[in-house]
């Protein structure tokens, strides 16, 4: 059976004529609808790994581009890409409304313009420093905007699924499992084979995946709203606690995501092991998130997402105790983080499609949460990059450091950092939704 005769395939069905065919939105859960479904986070999570941790290094180490500089250019380029995120929220819904045909559509024009941009990141026709940072600056903003995009629409296809907290959680590792699985391909492929393979195998993934989200089961929708501003996400309560929460677990996880290639050069001088870390590290999510998907099923979905960060708190302190040679540890450590990443990855989302469903925007805006759900999550990383590489650099810490003060202030930055934040994202998670007493899920 092929995923064109297994799925209903989209055809130009417009809000009024959906009630005319019997397969939109009805998600069973048959793997042939979680691939169809979830593909696309393949390729989507693939060109995040070298956008978001790869190309820091990249830029350092191939082109002598300053941290410092580096950092502001990423701060800039990313605070502007999340500013637009709301806004992509609303036109997605705009186009959600009209049909999942024109989202669709939509989502393959920006397909296109990603993966150019893609390519033309890695492999600038420019030299110096300053042109090099302008290059850089412009091109981060094409690719962000179409990736940007793209995770919209994605996202919120899978919230207008529907369902109770399993059927959501269900749905979201889907996406986040082939998500997963991109981001273990790209951790090994660009050290293996370079930068240019590893841009027309992208490429060659986003195409399978759009095609395949073309054949996924179609959103439900309800009545267009007249005034489309009538939903504000931060009118809702759980929102507001929500994001919080992720915000601040957001930006724990992405400074190690900023610093771990430094820290496996120069702290731990095992450059060697890189692509076995950063593999191990990934695989080990992508196994853990059915274990997390059977947990929410028994402790509900914040129980678990509480755990994940109590797990990757002590993974990091225990990072924090190795040094030169203590490969076999850090492996251990990938390993544990990687299972507490799982968590990250499935549980928020999944928590989020509930606060919609409450709010009774189920179906309507979609987008518009998920904009400025994407719009944190940017800003996390702007907040990684602007802050913890210059004041790396302020510390006396340059790629290739080898002295005691250099590398404490790397692990510090690295490992003790983001506990601390890690931690302050448990306790908010407790205090503003576990023991909240509104209905919110736990």
């Amino acid at each position: 059976m092929s995923l064109r005769t297994a799925m209903p395939r989209l055809s130009g069905a417009t809000p009024s004529s959906r009630h005319n065919e019997p397969a939109a939105g009805a998600w069973t859960g048959h793997p042939l609808q979680g691939l169809s479904y979830g593909a696309l986070g393949l390729p989507l999570a693939f060109v995040a790994l070298p956008l978001y941790v790869v190309l820091p290094a990249h830029y350092a180490a191939e082109f002598g581009v300053p941290l410092a500089l580096l950092g502001a250019v990423l701060l800039g380029a990313r605070l502007a890409d999340a500013l637009v995120d709301p806004w992509i929220g609303r036109v997605v819904d705009g186009l959600f409304h009209r049909s999942a045909r024109r989202a669709w559509v939509v989502a393959l024009a920006m397909g296109g313009v990603l993966a150019a941009g893609f390519a033309a990141l890695f492999f600038p026709p420019v030299q110096g420093t300053a042109p090099l940072l302008a290059w850089c600056a412009a091109l981060l903003l094409v690719t962000y905007f179409s990736y940007s995009a793209l995770s919209v629409t994605h996202q919120a296809w899978g919230a207008m699924l529907g369902g109770g907290a399993g059927q959501r959680a269900g749905v979201v590792a889907w996406r986040e499992g082939f998500a997963l699985g991109g981001v273990l391909v790209a951790s090994v492929l660009p050290s293996v084979a370079g930068m240019g393979v590893t841009a027309t195998v992208f490429a060659v993934l986003l195409a399978a995946g759009l095609w395949a989200l073309g054949r996924a089961p179609q959103p439900r929708s309800a009545p267009v709203l007249r005034d489309p501003s009538q939903v504000r996400p931060w009118r809702v309560g759980g929102f507001r606690r929500l994001l919080l929460i992720y915000l601040l677990n957001g930006i724990a996880s992405a400074i190690p995501a900023m610093l771990v290639l430094f820290f496996i050069r120069d702290r731990l001088q095992a450059a060697a092991y890189e692509p076995l870390f950063l593999a191990l590290y990934f695989a080990a999510a992508a196994l853990a998130v059915p274990l997390w998907v059977r947990a929410v099923a028994r402790f509900g979905l914040a129980r678990s997402w509480l755990a994940g960060m109590l797990l990757a708190v002590a993974a990091f302190v225990w990072a924090a105790t190795l040094g030169s040679g203590d490969v076999v540890a850090y492996a251990l450590v990938c390993a544990a983080s990687g299972v507490a990443l799982g968590a990250d990855l499935t549980l928020p989302p999944a928590l989020l499609a509930g606060v919609i469903q409450r709010a009774g925007h189920q179906g309507r805006s979609e987008g518009a949460y998920f904009g400025w759900w994407n719009f944190a999550t940017k800003l996390n990383l702007a907040l990684a990059a602007g802050a913890a590489l210059p004041l790396l650099q302020l510390a006396g810490y340059e790629p290739g450091a080898r002295d005691p003060g250099s590398l404490a202030a790397l692990t510090l930055a690295y490992c003790l950092l983001p506990c601390g934040l890690k931690l302050a994202a448990a306790g908010a998670l407790y205090g503003l939704w576990m023991r909240h007493d509104t209905g919110v899920e736990r």
